[in-house]
């Protein structure tokens, strides 16, 4: 499966996905077959690793002690991951490292509700010397999340608006904040900055390629094509912002940015020709940044 999708040009997945995504076929047998996959974060070593590499980039994280832990410095250490997709590891890894609390944020319901991936990924933890859950009276997911102390909440990002103000100590994101629609982006930012802890960190990876071809031909489309419901609500929406642009909504927000992670283009992997007037004359550092890592700190 995973060889067809390299190789459909990118104009026949956009065709595909808004007719696909109209039928009326739930999201677990779309991931069964490769389709609308929302990460893999559901892999145990690979939602260890990415949360580790997070944590290391956010430095969160006391390597010293006897095993790993936050770096807590009062009675209560809260985390908030916004888009776990297909799993809700984060909140088992979270209670294992010391978290007193863990809020997971998504557009939607998609991770797995079977027991069996989270005892599995219990037992991986404890493999690598953590104290993860017992789950002796967890019978589901809900109980789950319970002992975990975590709540998921599904509305989106919408969703921060819920949670108090100065409320959370460490959040993260793995190629997640380009999927937030434009018009809310800059709402987010705000939310975000809200409820962060005077000393909090926010970690975040974005991916700037489209999410066709690993690209830029979702910039070959007009505002008002691309934004429309057509487009928005197909399964491949990214929010088209460029670096300089998220960066300038990072700082309206009052956060301090680091950029430890930034990946480049050598060339443009398409012709200035081909783009939309409103991206045709960007500067080439901004069109040639594919992808980057930005740790946030209230000023």
């Amino acid at each position: 499966m995973t060889n067809l999708k390299e190789n459909v040009p990118w104009w026949v997945k956009i065709g595909a996905k808004i007719i696909l995504a109209r039928l009326p076929i739930p999201y677990r047998w779309w991931k069964r077959v490769g389709l609308f996959e929302h990460g893999d974060m559901n892999q145990s070593q690979q939602a260890w690793e990415t949360f580790l590499e997070h944590a290391r980039t956010a430095d969160v994280v006391d390597w010293e002690s006897a095993k790993i832990r936050f770096k807590i410095r009062g009675d209560e250490y809260t985390v908030l991951e916004i888009g776990p997709g297909d799993s809700l590891f984060t909140a088992i890894i979270a209670k294992s490292l010391g978290a007193s609390r863990t809020w997971l944020v998504d557009v939607g319901s998609f991770a797995t509700m079977a027991l069996q991936p989270y005892a599995e990924f219990v037992d991986y933890l404890r493999s690598q010397g953590l104290s993860a859950p017992l789950m002796v009276h967890s019978e589901s997911l809900i109980d789950l999340l319970k002992e975990c102390r975590a709540e998921f909440l599904g509305g989106g990002v919408s969703s921060l608006a819920h949670l108090p103000s100065k409320s959370v100590d460490y959040c993260f994101s793995n190629a997640v904040l380009e999927h937030i629609p434009k018009a809310d982006f800059a709402q987010f930012t705000l939310d975000l900055y809200r409820i962060m802890k005077p000393e909090g960190v926010s970690v975040h990876r974005i991916d700037l390629r489209d999410h066709l071809e690993s690209g830029l031909n979702n910039l070959r489309f007009t505002e008002a094509i691309w934004e429309g419901p057509l487009f928005r609500k197909s399964g491949f929406y990214t929010n088209r912002m460029r670096f300089s642009e998220l960066v300038e909504l990072f700082g309206r927000a009052e956060f301090a940015c680091r950029f430890p992670r930034v990946l480049r283009w050598d060339v443009l992997p398409i012709p200035r020709a081909k783009l939309d007037e409103a991206f045709r004359y960007l500067a080439d550092d901004d069109l040639l940044i594919k992808g980057f890592d930005v740790v946030l700190t209230r000023r």
